[in-house]
């Protein structure tokens, strides 16, 4: 299978959850033996904080400046895909859209890589600039990252004929037990790009439980926290990492805390890649509550679910060796089902069946 896409980023990690998503998903359909290439444009910010030069053998990254430079490579491979994907976020999503309906022989896709954020936008009446004008009616297959009854308001809401959830996952090469580094020693860990409707979950979760265990210390990874951040002495503050330094940022901690996107929690079945990453990597995860959650991981067993400051604190009081075995179990449980390799064969199997509808559907219209 050939497979073009035009989404966001994936040359840099900086703020962009899609990049590790993409470098891992890309990594496995080239070894169980797919063609990507995927078209990136080639904006300032991401730039200047590349961390990813080139992709695998057997995928290729595609950086252009602008749509007009790169509307005719970009016609010559979607008539040789065999399928086109056009994500959210993507800077020339309407365009690649079109491009895709045009030119393309294969199928076409669409992945909602931000379901919540797409719904919550559309809801409030906001124009949404990655989303065709027309809606999504036009696609052979819609992809979404968010579970639940989010799929069914893309089509609702967006016309999409045909939707499935592609969750997230994480490629256990990348992401795996690493080695604890002074410089990030904590008890509870939190790694994360600074969102606004994130800043109550995370007050609640980790900056309150800071406030009530001075004699702890908490560490914070990611980047665009505001001045105005309630910090606290005991808060220690680590710039953008890039993937690379995720094990051992994960492993310098007790535990580790993720927090869902207020749009995403909200819709439930949304689990952020973090989750993944974590697990991956053998450490315990506490996470804030969304439905769903018990899909993934199960609560006390795999995984650690609070919703409030006090169960965080209760969480920090559990013994090591119990944390250990959540840490393992976790493990486990994402190696069997949330690698990037498994999502891969997901993805293959979706448009497979997607496949014959569309050549149903070719042959009606000649009839």
């Amino acid at each position: 299978m050939r497979l073009v896409v035009f989404g966001l980023a994936v040359s840099s990690s900086w703020g962009n959850g899609h990049a590790t998503l993409w470098r891992g998903l890309i990594g496995a359909l080239v070894r169980q033996g797919h063609e990507v290439v995927f078209f990136e444009r080639d904006v300032p910010w991401y730039r200047d904080t590349r961390d990813l030069h080139a992709l695998p053998p057997g995928a290729e990254l595609v950086l252009y400046p602008d749509w007009a430079s790169v509307r005719s490579r970009a016609g010559e491979e979607v008539a040789r895909a065999d399928a086109v994907m056009v994500t959210s976020f993507c800077p020339d999503g309407p365009l690649a859209s079109e491009l895709a309906w045009e030119a393309a022989r294969g199928l076409t896709v669409f992945y909602d890589m931000d379901t919540g954020v797409t719904l919550k936008r559309l809801e409030a009446g906001e124009r949404v600039d990655y989303l065709p004008s027309q809606g999504l009616a036009d696609f052979d297959l819609v992809l979404s990252y968010a579970g639940g009854r989010a799929l069914g308001l893309l089509g609702s809401r967006l016309g999409a004929r045909r939707v499935k959830p592609l969750y997230g996952h994480v490629d256990p090469e990348a992401h795996r037990p690493g080695t604890p580094r002074e410089h990030f020693r904590g008890d509870l860990s939190y790694l994360g790009t600074y969102a606004a409707d994130r800043q109550d979950a995370l007050k609640s979760l980790f900056v309150e439980p800071a406030r009530e265990r001075p004699g702890m210390r908490f560490v914070l990874g990611g980047s665009g926290y505001p001045q105005d951040f309630p910090w606290t002495d005991n808060i220690y503050f680590v710039k953008h990492l890039p993937p690379a330094d995720h094990p051992d940022f994960f492993a310098s901690s007790r535990l580790t805390l993720n927090v869902t996107r207020q749009a995403m929690a909200a819709m439930g079945w949304c689990p952020s890649g973090r989750i993944f990453e974590a697990a991956a990597c053998g450490v315990p995860t506490l996470s804030d509550s969304w439905d769903g959650v018990e899909d993934f991981f199960e609560p006390g067993d795999e995984i650690l679910v609070a919703r409030s400051t006090e169960e965080v604190l209760a969480a920090l009081d559990l013994p090591d060796a119990q944390l250990a075995r959540i840490g393992r179990a976790a493990r486990e449980r994402v190696l069997a089902e949330h690698s990037s390799a498994a999502r891969a064969a997901e993805l293959v199997g979706l448009l497979g069946d997607s496949a014959p509808m569309r050549q149903e559907e070719v042959v009606a219209c000649g009839e």
